[in-house]
């Protein structure tokens, strides 16, 4: 595929992926997505823009989304909310690693870690996360829980009293591994969440 028409040089085109049988067969109202899409729009600083998609618990339906999400439409980023337990139709690790060229296990590690600060059943969670590489192209694929107070934590990490963060949040990573794989460069609101890059990869982005 080619580079995806940008409104700005910093972009970045987000896939937004809620997997959940009910909510895809309208039993019930999907709040992943409303919640995903919210996160984003009081963290970043930079221009972005989504791509959504609500689909059922189906590997073959899950892989094929995230699939297109990177190769047809050129996503930056792809964050997915649901399916990461123990149950037999949670499936969305194993359909994300299918699709994935290169996995990225701090991630999950880091999710476990800080849910593990709120609920001891964080240990059932299995949440992964990877890169898919195309010729012209590479996004980084992340599996999220499926509670919107839970992504939110995971995402921002823990702080003290003082407001200090205590445990980073995963997002805090994500605009420099964007950085890595040829994405735009990411800025974020740093009362939500600040985002880490070594000296060495600052700039100040375009206007």
């Amino acid at each position: 595929m080619t580079e995806p028409t940008r409104s700005h040089p910093d972009e970045i085109v987000i896939g937004l992926v809620s997997i959940s049988d009910r909510a895809s067969s309208g039993v019930y109202e999907d709040k992943g997505l409303p919640a995903l899409e919210a996160w984003l729009g009081q963290a970043l600083a930079s221009p972005w823009r989504v791509e959504k998609r609500l689909i059922a618990d189906e590997p073959e339906q899950i892989s094929a989304a995230l699939i297109e999400l990177v190769d047809t439409f050129g996503c930056d980023l792809v964050l997915t909310t649901g399916g990461t337990g123990p149950a037999r139709r949670d499936v969305t690790p194993e359909a994300t690693l299918a699709v994935g060229t290169k996995e990225m296990p701090g991630f999950g590690e880091q999710m476990r870690q800080i849910s593990l600060n709120f609920v001891p059943t964080a240990i059932l969670s299995r949440q992964v996360a990877v890169i898919r590489e195309t010729a012209g192209h590479a996004g980084l694929i992340i599996n999220l829980p499926g509670q919107p107070k839970s992504i939110q934590e995971t995402l921002e990490g823990l702080r003290d009293e003082t407001g200090a963060v205590k445990v980073p949040g995963i997002f805090a990573a994500v605009p420099y591994c964007i950085d890595l794989i040829g994405g735009p460069y990411v800025t974020t609101h740093e009362q939500v969440v600040a985002a880490f890059r070594p000296k060495s990869a600052r700039r100040v982005p375009p206007a």
